[in-house]
């Protein structure tokens, strides 16, 4: 088991190419910015009033899942006191 090294040929390292994906050889970063560019034209950003939307949902859920842990928290402690209080009435 060893490591394969790709050597590259000197058309590749004056036209920009890459080290096997590893990132743009000398000379290839405008390539890469310029292609960067264009994928970054392909996404698909989310609008303002959805990116409002999704806000709104996540911290309504914080929110909501906060007051859950909450009240699970306070259930738990109220059965431990009962329990606390049921033993000392038994043991003194």
């Amino acid at each position: 088991m060893g490591v394969q090294v790709e050597q590259l040929s000197s058309q590749e390292e004056t036209q920009g190419g890459t080290r096997g994906g590893v990132g743009p050889v000398k000379g290839g970063y405008v390539s890469w910015l310029n292609g960067l560019k264009a994928e970054l034209k392909k996404v698909t950003w989310t609008t303002k009033d959805e990116l409002i939307l999704f806000t709104k949902i996540v911290v309504g859920s914080t929110f909501a899942l906060g007051l859950g842990i909450y009240a699970v928290d306070l259930v738990i402690k109220g059965v431990l006191n009962g329990f606390g209080a049921l033993i000392h009435l038994i043991f003194g």
